[in-house]
């Protein structure tokens, strides 16, 4: 009965697949028409688009300033104490408009006791102290608005730009489709175009943060500080310090896009981690560290400038001279290790949400 059930259906024998002889019964193959059982989709080679690039940019970029704006602000403090006579002449202009202020004599004695804040931790401490934890947070409105900005151009075209630029010089056999020359040169292009949107955004952020919550203030929010410095410094107030900015993201823009990209395809290529979020985190943090490094005068001269009265420095040449005739090289490196650290967790948390905000637009459902 057995070899005619066989014959019936014309089924070898086969011990691995289905229509075994399982005990004494025999199974028929499977139907032709059987619908495949649902699998896990996988990432393939596509792109996601310029605008999902862009978008997704934004976000993440504002995502890294919500978890690690406090380090900023301990960062922007660090790096503009010493300007004692910007903090006098302001002090002195709020005391003398109140009964009850003080003499801008007085307000100097103050500022020539010493350093206020030392370290990131003291720092933040001091902050929460004296000022609260809101003010930790000060100027976070105009923060994410740059960020939106700033970030979704400076990251969101870096990729469009670089294949851009590769297809440019490789048409003519100049070059190599992994050349850095053209990634350095991709990451410049974006970071600088950045500056030229988000430049008063920046401005305002500095100085909500500079000025605290409390004590004499400049502004009394960020709507308040866009329309002041509109309105007592011009146009050009809000542009201030554009030319240090420029340079400065410029060579933050490039050295962060670029080492990230480099360490993660090392990281891929000699097969120590797949490509995936530690690998991102990894990335991320080394490219920290290299920007910080590069990136670190430029940025101290930039928050110092755009920070200052009008008048204070003749431009941003005259604020770095200034600094090294007070306190040498040394005073390019103020605040090093808040700036590591901010910039470092700001990478680790910036590029991880970008690289899965990408990952979810391209592949939804996708784990």
């Amino acid at each position: 009965m057995e070899n005619i059930a066989l014959v019936s259906v014309k089924v070898p024998y086969r011990p691995s697949v289905a229509g075994d002889r399982v005990g004494r019964r025999v199974y028929p193959p499977p139907l032709a028409n059987a619908k495949p059982i649902a699998t896990t989709p996988k990432p393939t080679s596509a792109e996601p688009t310029l605008v999902a690039k862009f978008l997704g940019a934004g976000m993440a970029a504002c995502i890294g300033d919500l978890v690690t704006f406090p380090l900023d602000t301990a960062k922007v403090r660090l790096q503009i104490q010493g300007e004692a006579s910007i903090g006098v002449a302001a002090a002195a202009v709020a005391s003398s408009r109140s009964k009850k202020g003080r003499s801008a004599q007085s307000l100097a004695k103050e500022a020539a006791k010493g350093p206020k804040y030392r370290g990131m931790v003291g720092t933040l401490l001091v902050i929460k102290r004296e000022e609260g934890v809101r003010s930790l947070y000060s100027g976070l409105s105009a923060g994410l608005q740059r960020q939106m900005a700033f970030g979704a151009i400076r990251i969101g075209l870096y990729d469009s730009v670089k294949q851009g630029y590769i297809n440019l010089f490789q048409a003519n056999g100049l070059v190599s489709q992994h050349n850095v020359g053209l990634r350095i040169l991709a990451g410049v292009t974006t970071g600088g175009a950045a500056v030229l949107f988000a430049q008063p955004t920046d401005v305002v952020k500095v100085r909500l943060q500079a000025q605290g919550t409390k004590g004499p203030r400049r502004y009394t929010g960020c709507i308040n500080a866009y329309r002041t410095i509109g309105a007592e410094e011009g146009m050009r107030g809000l542009w201030r310090g554009a030319l240090p900015n420029i340079t400065r993201n410029a060579i933050v823009n490039a050295t962060e896009l670029v080492s990230y990209d480099l360490i993660k395809e090392a990281i891929v290529r000699h097969h120590l981690l797949s490509d995936n979020m530690p690998c991102h985190f990894v990335s991320a943090f080394g490219a920290g560290f290299c920007t910080t490094v590069i990136a670190s005068p430029v940025d101290v001269v930039k928050t110092r400038f755009m920070n200052s009265s009008s008048g204070v420095y003749k431009g941003a040449f005259d604020c770095a001279r200034t600094m090294f005739r007070e306190g040498g090289v040394q005073a390019f490196y103020k605040g090093f290790m808040p700036s590591f650290m901010r910039l470092g967790s700001w990478n680790i948390v910036m590029f991880v949400s970008y690289e899965q905000i990408k990952r979810g637009v391209l592949f939804k459902g996708f784990t």
